[in-house]
Order: C-alpha cells, then structure tokens, then sequence
C-alpha cells in the first residue's frame, strides 16, 4: 500500500515539474524552425552562415548552464531537507555568478567574433556574415545568462512554470521580430486582399538582432520573477561571496562546467570536420540538427523533473523515493523516446523539406536522421540517470563518461572517416551514433552496480 502511494505520488510530481519543461522546449524548438526556415529562404549560404556558430552557442550556453547545475543541486537538497533558509543564501550566490558569467561571456564573445568562423573552418565567402550574426547574437549576454541560471534555480525550487512562461514570451517576441527584421517591406496576398508588411530587410543580421531583443526581455522579466519568489527570493540576502555555500555549489558545477565545455570544444572540433566537406554538408548537417531537436523534447523534460525530485529525496534522505524514482523515470523516459525515435524515422523526408528546396541537402539530411532515429531510446536512458546524478551532486562520472565517449569515439572517429578516408556526413554522424552508445553502456553500468546513488551502492532491484 505505501509502495502504490509512493508511485502515484511521483508520478503526479514527474508529470507536474515535466510538462511546463517539454511545453518550453517545444516552444524554443518551434522558434528554432522558424528561424532556421526564415533564413533558408536567404539561400544555402545564409543557412551555412548561421550553421557555423550554432556549436559555439552551445559550449556558451552549456558552460553557463553548468553554472547553474550546482545550484539546481545544493538547493534542490536544501528544500528537501526543509531548509528554505539555505537556499535563499545560495540564491543571492547565484546573482553573483550570473553576472560575473555574464560579463565574461560578454568580453569573450565579442572580442573573439571576428575569428570563429575561421576557426569553424566556413567557407571564406560567409564569414564575414557569420562574424556579423555571431557578433549581435551575444551583445546581450548578461541577460542570456540571467534566463539560464535564474530559470534553474527557479526549477530547483520546484517551479518549472515560470521559466516556461518567460520562455514563451521570449520565443513569441523572436518570431514576430524576425518577421520585421529579416525581410524587407514587401506585398503579401491575403484571401484576395493585397497588404503591405513593413521590413528592415538585414536578412541573417535581422535573425540575430531578433534573437538579442528578446533576450533583452527575457533575461528582465525572469530576474524580476526570480526576486519576488517566495521560496528562493535573493531579497534581504548579502550579495558578497558564501563560501559555505559556494564550496559545495561549485563541486558539484565544476566537473560540470569541465563537461560541458569539453564537449561543446568537441562539437566545435566535430562541426570544423563537417563544415570542411563543404556548403550541401554544413546546411544538411545545420538542418538535421534542428530537426532532431524536437524529438529530444521528451528527453530533456524528463531530466529536469529527475534532477529536481532526486535532489528532493537526497535532501530528504530517502532511499526508497531515489530507487523508485529511477525505476519511474526510466520506464517512461524509454517509452517516450522510442515513440520519438519511430516519429523521427516515419516523417524525417517531410521535416527536411521544411527548410530546404536543395535535394542534395534534403536526401543527405533524410539518410543521417533515420540513422540517429533507431538510437533516441538509448539517449533518453542516458539522459536520466545523467539527471539524477546531477540532482544529487554526482558529476564526476557524467564528466568523465562524457569526454571519453566525445573525444576518444566522435572526435577521433569522425577525424579518420572524413579526413582521411573522405567517408562524407553519415560517416561523422555514424561517429556521433557510437559516442551515444558507448554513454549508454557507461551509465548503465553505473546504475546496475548502484553506483549512482549516494545513499546505497546496491542494484536498484534490492
């Protein structure tokens, strides 16, 4: 009877903090097409422009959002330990980080903006343009940071609704900005009637400059939410440095932050080899990845509840709840994604032409995404211990398994297929398939032998 209660419990707790992350992502990814189909409509070489920083974007953000996991950690244990005054001292923390972590990516972004295309090996045609977007798109990275690391700790307090909120409104402020700033003032027919759309015309520069404004807005309206919580408001803190606060935070973000920027360095490596098999190759690869994003939705919805609702039963001490948990969010978290993955096999051809006219970038985007669409369950499974893990504090592992599978079976395999033997895209994403696998087999090693729980290193089953 108390193990039947237990379940629904988590189940209503999985459900009510995963919805509101999945509905925010599926917005950002809805935005993210948009964006991607408004700048294919510029041409190929728009698409290849914007393609080339999109994996710097990720080693930016990821590196901030690392920040953050320790954080998500320390406070998620605070509240489930029922100590709510710690996790306000570790709230007014976190306003110190995001601006430190605002101002240095500021500094960084903007001075090296002019030399990442040519570092990302585009061709030399786009770079003054990729160097335009990449330059405007992180202008406004003390507000980008504020969304990341605000939205985290809010979701460690068990609010997962505002940061979808606020993040809807950032992606609705994208989408009709993009509409003004993209296009120039052009006649749209509409049910017989003619009207005139007013447009600035910046083509790839008006994408970026839509994506900074609504950062703007964003990165305001979440500080101004996050200081009115009743649970983790920094109001009547100290804003000077914790170090009893601190210590444990970064402990847990520093092997993240290690992770997170040892990966990304290896996306940057792994898109460098890509867009160095030329233009139909960086835009089939660019669009593929837009794609196959949507259909990571389930994935990285189901980690924010486990990272949050393990914190909980850490804090708690409660060993049932974390081996319930897991055998819970495991379950679901395959189902969904194996329902993903088939999604992703069925409608890969329809997705693509979505964004591309081009069927030589179209047949190659198609072939990659079918092959990654048979592995999606084995990445959700990784994704959730992975977010348990982060929940109660342990990422050493995470960082270890990470750098291994990202440098010693992506980098080094996509290296030898495309560079040496000229093996072409699938080749590179057949690497990126390996890498995912072998993560696989790494955490479900460390979930059998029980190593992944801090409070009893038995097999789930005992």
């Amino acid at each position: 009877m108390k193990s039947k209660s237990l379940n629904k419990g988590l189940l209503f707790s999985i459900i009510t903090l995963a919805w509101p992350t999945m509905l925010q992502e599926l917005m950002q990814t809805a935005v993210q097409y948009i964006d991607t189909m408004m700048v294919g409509s510029l041409g190929t070489a728009a698409t290849a422009a914007v393609g080339t920083t999109t994996t710097i974007n990720w080693l930016v953000n990821s590196t901030v959002s690392a920040v953050g996991i320790g954080f998500l950690a320390f406070i998620s244990q605070a509240r489930g330990a029922g100590d709510l005054a710690l996790a306000k001292r570790a709230s007014s923390q976190a306003v110190l980080l995001t601006l430190i972590s605002g101002a240095l990516f500021t500094a960084l972004c903007l001075g090296l903006s002019p030399f990442v295309p040519g570092w990302m090996q585009a061709e030399t045609e786009i770079r003054a343009m990729a160097s335009a977007y990449f330059f405007v798109l992180y202008s406004p990275m003390l507000f980008r940071s504020a969304i990341i690391i605000f939205s985290t700790v809010l979701r460690a307090a068990g609010d997962t609704k505002t940061p979808m909120l606020v993040g809807v409104l950032v992606n609705l402020v994208n989408v009709v900005l993009n509409f003004l700033l993209i296009y120039p003032t052009r006649v749209v027919e509409l049910f017989g009637f003619k009207l005139t759309l007013i447009g600035a015309g910046w083509g790839v520069l008006g994408a970026a400059a839509a994506s900074a404004a609504s950062f703007v807005v964003g990165g305001t309206l979440i500080t101004l939410v996050f200081f009115r919580h009743k649970e983790v408001s920094p109001k009547g803190q100290k804003f000077r440095f914790d170090k009893a606060v601190l210590k444990p935070c970064l402990r847990v973000a520093f092997p993240n932050i290690l992770q997170r920027f040892g990966t990304c360095m290896g996306y940057v490596a792994f898109a460098a080899m890509v867009n160095s098999l030329g233009e139909v190759s960086t835009a089939a690869h660019t669009i593929a990845n837009t794609v196959e994003s949507a259909f990571y939705i389930p994935g990285y919805g189901m980690q924010a509840a486990a990272a949050t609702l393990s914190g909980n039963a850490l804090g708690a001490k409660d060993n049932d709840k974390i081996k319930a948990l897991c055998r819970m969010l495991i379950g679901i978290e395959v189902l969904l994604m194996i329902i993903s993955g088939g999604l992703l096999f069925v409608f890969a051809p329809s997705m693509m032409t979505i964004f591309s006219k081009d069927s030589a970038v179209i047949a190659l985007g198609v072939t990659v995404l079918r092959m990654v669409a048979l592995t999606e369950p084995f990445f959700g499974f990784s994704i959730i211990v992975e977010g348990m893990m982060q929940g109660m504090g342990k990422t050493t592992m995470p960082f270890i398994a990470n750098i291994i599978g990202m440098w010693g079976v992506r980098i080094l395999g996509t290296f030898i297929c495309t560079q040496i033997f000229a093996l072409g895209l699938t080749s590179a994403w057949g690497c990126m398939i390996l890498h995912n696998l072998l993560l696989f087999s790494m955490f479900a090693l460390y979930l059998v032998t029980g190593r992944y729980n801090p409070l009893k290193k038995n097999k789930i089953s005992n």
